[in-house]
C-alpha cells in the first residue's frame, strides 16, 4: 500500500496543481526516521524555484510533476505515503512542503508529502533518468495497458506463482498485494499456479479480471485499511475496501461464490488471500 488505484487518486487529487509555480520548497523539522530526498533540499530548491508544473503524471506506484525545466519530479507513497493539499493526519510525519502560486489568479496552496513510516522517496529526475525509469527495464508496462498478449509476454515463461509474479513491478507496473488477491479471485485462477501453466484463456481472464478491479478501486478512490492511514488528496478515507472480495477476509465467505471461506496463505513472506472454490489448485 498504496497500490495504482491509490497513487491514481492521488494524481487525480492534485491534478489542480497543474499550471502553477513552485516558489518555496520546505523540509519540516521532523524528529522521526527522514525520507530520502534527492538531491540535497538547498539543490531542490536551486533547480526548482520559479519552475512550473506543466503536468501531473502516474508511473506505476510513482506520482510525477513534470516540469517546464526537462525535470520531473516523482514521487513514490511506498507503504505509508501520502500526497495532500490540506489537513495532514498530523505535523509530525510531514516530509515536504512545497508552496505553489498561480500567478494570474495570484492564489497560492501547498502540496504536502506527509509519511508515517518514513519509507517514502522523492526524487528530481533529468529526462534521461526519467526516461530510464519509465523505459529502462526498471518498470514493467502500467497494469492498465496490459493485454492478454502482453501478460504472456511479460509473465507466460516464468515459473513462479502467478501471484509472486504479478508484484513483480519490473514486469508490471501498480499491482501489489492487495490487489493480486483480488484479480486472480475474479480470474478464477489459484494464486499457487505456476505462470508457464497458465493458459491464453487465463491470460485473457487476468487481462480482463485487471481492468475490472483496478477501475472499479479507483472508481471508489482506493482502499483504506484498518490503520486508516491511507487518504485521498483532500484527507477523506478511500471506499474500495467495502467491495474487497478476498483480501483481509480470512475464515468469513467467499463474497464471490457465498459458499466457501476464504483461505490464507503465505507467499514470498506476504499474505495471499484466496477462495478454494473459486480458485481450485
Amino acid at each position: 500500500m498504496p497500490e495504482l488505484p491509490e497513487v491514481e487518486t492521488m494524481r487525480r487529487g492534485i491534478a489542480s496543481c497543474a499550471g502553477t509555480t513552485i516558489r518555496t520548497i520546505d523540509r519540516p523539522r521532523c524528529r522521526l526516521k527522514p525520507i530520502q530526498i534527492r538531491p540535497l533540499i538547498a539543490t531542490l530548491r536551486k533547480r526548482l524555484y520559479g519552475a512550473q508544473i506543466q503536468s501531473i503524471e502516474r508511473r506505476g506506484k510513482r506520482v510525477v510533476l513534470c516540469t517546464d525545466r526537462d525535470t520531473f519530479l516523482v514521487f513514490e507513497p511506498r507503504m505509508t505515503g501520502l500526497l495532500l493539499l490540506s489537513d495532514p493526519p498530523d505535523n509530525e510525519h510531514l516530509r515536504l512542503r512545497i508552496g505553489l502560486t498561480r500567478t494570474r489568479q495570484r492564489r497560492s496552496t501547498d502540496l504536502l508529502f506527509w509519511d508515517r513510516r518514513g519509507l517514502g522517496t522523492v526524487q528530481l529526475l533529468s529526462s534521461t533518468e526519467y526516461e530510464s525509469l519509465c523505459h529502462g527495464g526498471k518498470l514493467g508496462p502500467d497494469a492498465l495497458q496490459m493485454t492478454p498478449s502482453l501478460f504472456g509476454k511479460q509473465l507466460g515463461k516464468s515459473r513462479q506463482a502467478v501471484k509472486v509474479a504479478l508484484l513483480d513491478q519490473k514486469r508490471i507496473a501498480g499491482i501489489g498485494n492487495l490487489y493480486a488477491a483480488e484479480i486472480l479471485l475474479l480470474a478464477g485462477i489459484h494464486p499457487e499456479r505456476r505462470c508457464v501453466d497458465l493458459t491464453d484463456r487465463d491470460w485473457h481472464n487476468v487481462s480482463r479480471a485487471t481492468r475490472q478491479v483496478l477501475l472499479k478501486a479507483i472508481r471508489y478512490e482506493g482502499s483504506t485499511l484498518g490503520d486508516g492511514t491511507y487518504r485521498n488528496a483532500l484527507n477523506k478515507k478511500g471506499r474500495y475496501q467495502n467491495h474487497h472480495r478476498v483480501y483481509g477476509r480470512e475464515g468469513e465467505t467467499c463474497r464471490r461464490c457465498r459458499v466457501a471461506q476464504v483461505l490464507r496463505i503465505v507467499q514470498s513472506q506476504r499474505a495471499t488471500f484466496y477462495c478454494p472454490h473459486c480458485q481450485e489448485a
